[in-house]
């Protein structure tokens, strides 16, 4: 049986792993810990800590003596660190605390795996770093995908959080001996998405027959990976990758934001031709009104310094043994179908009522 520390547990790729990993490997033990920030949500993994498959601790990635009293007494055989200020715009109006929780957090966290870890040579350990593709910075129409190799230059605040964070964990490794891995992955999408980001934005945006804003002229290229292809690749990581090794994680689905936009527009509009209950449920629809969703989109002021491409080259972790399985097509449908089925999870968000908050604090 492995013991696995899930940091940032409640957020929304850390969630899905959690979900992930009870499904596939039922004998492990899981431990969460989560500061619940604004875009950690406990009703995320509230069924899997009720029927006692995961254990919630609330806590901060920064208690550096709290994780590493977590890791002794829970005999903590892996950490994966998805603890993380994620929001680009966020991190533009305040980057210390992207700082604070991405940078000085993984310090945190080494330092408690480290002093806990140290002279169990018993147990064999392993530190996973979840990072970004936003490190290598923004590339040009022509540029080849990013590999491994390829230099840092992160634009935005949040990017240079999660790339200091990157050779904070690459610094424990080599000086320390810490046996870590990293990886670097590409937009994810899927159930559990805070509705601040893109796809849940324009999925809860229509329904309330909201604007559906759209940065510039909405052609900044990225790759699209759904969050369960992600929970597969950081498995077979952790399960098959050497120490020290750095893997890049993408879907192989690079679309611009106006074409994925779009495509979610048709879905929800599709939707609501399949069943007439959806347009009494969401009244202020444009569907609802005899309208469509794309009639909603909005194009608005760019953000500072907006990366304008991504792309990720897999052929590493595939030599690995790792492709994604959901094809763009498929996963989209699936994650509209999964936001109109769950209106309470992002319900609870859009009024400031958390589930379950109260009292995942107290465990």
């Amino acid at each position: 049986m492995k013991r696995l520390l899930i940091t940032g547990g409640a957020g929304f790729i850390s969630a899905n792993f959690c979900h992930y990993w009870s499904a596939t490997h039922a004998a492990d033990r899981l431990v969460v810990l989560d500061a619940l920030t604004y875009a950690g949500n406990p009703a995320s993994i509230e069924a899997l800590v009720q029927t006692q498959r995961v254990r919630f601790v609330y806590g901060d990635i920064c208690d550096r003596d709290r994780v590493a009293a977590l890791i002794r007494e829970e005999r903590i055989d892996i950490v994966v660190n998805f603890a993380a200020e994620s929001h680009v715009d966020r991190s533009i109006e305040d980057p210390q605390s992207f700082l604070r929780t991405n940078a000085m957090g993984t310090v945190a966290l080494l330092e408690a795996a480290r002093s806990a870890w140290t002279g169990q040579t018993e147990t064999v350990h392993r530190f996973h770093h979840v990072s970004t593709d936003e490190v290598y910075g923004s590339l040009e129409p022509t540029d080849p995908p990013f590999t491994e190799n390829t230099p840092y230059a992160p634009n935005s605040p949040y990017a240079a959080s999660k790339a200091a964070a990157d050779h904070i964990v690459r610094a424990y490794a080599h000086t320390y001996g810490i046996p870590c891995t990293i990886s670097n992955c590409s937009n994810n999408y899927g159930p559990y998405q805070f509705p601040e980001k893109l796809l849940p934005l324009c999925i809860v945006n229509i329904l309330e027959g909201r604007p559906l804003p759209l940065y510039g002229d909405g052609l900044q290229v990225r790759d699209w990976l759904h969050v369960h292809d992600h929970c597969r690749a950081i498995d077979l990581i952790l399960r098959a990758s050497p120490v020290g090794e750095t893997w890049n994680v993408g879907g192989g689905s690079t679309e611009p934001n106006v074409r994925i936009v779009e495509a979610v527009c048709d879905l929800v509009d599709d939707s609501f031709r399949r069943s007439s209950e959806l347009a009494t449920r969401y009244p202020r629809s444009g569907p609802a009104r005899g309208g469509t969703s794309r009639s909603l989109i909005q194009h608005v002021r760019d953000r500072s310094g907006h990366d304008r491409r991504y792309a990720v080259d897999g052929s590493k972790i595939a030599r690995l043994g790792f492709r994604a399985h959901i094809p763009l097509t498929t996963g989209l449908a699936t994650t509209v179908q999964w936001y109109l089925e769950n209106e309470a999870w992002w319900r609870s968000i859009t009024t400031g009522e958390y589930r379950g908050w109260n009292a995942a604090r107290q465990r």
